[in-house]
């Protein structure tokens, strides 16, 4: 079993390319989600997996698909 690098929302923003705002939307919508969340500060924390739906939803925006079709391809359902 792998595992997995953990990021805050900060490490995301740098790694991705994507703002804090757009993260933070992004996860408002429900096409991302935090894999956890420290008890104590209550920071998120973000995976691997993560960094990839940030790739692939950029790559869909590229191609000018609407945020609603990026959540049907992800599985997010309507």
């Amino acid at each position: 079993m792998a595992i997995s690098n953990i990021y805050l929302i900060k490490d995301l923003s740098r790694l991705s390319g994507h703002s804090i705002h757009t993260i933070k939307y992004y996860l408002k919508l429900g096409l991302i989600q935090e894999s956890g969340r420290s008890p104590q500060t209550r920071f998120r924390y973000f995976d691997d997996g993560t960094l990839t739906a940030l790739s692939t939803i950029r790559h869909w925006r590229k191609e000018r698909k609407s945020l609603a079709e990026i959540r049907r391809l992800l599985g997010g359902g309507a």
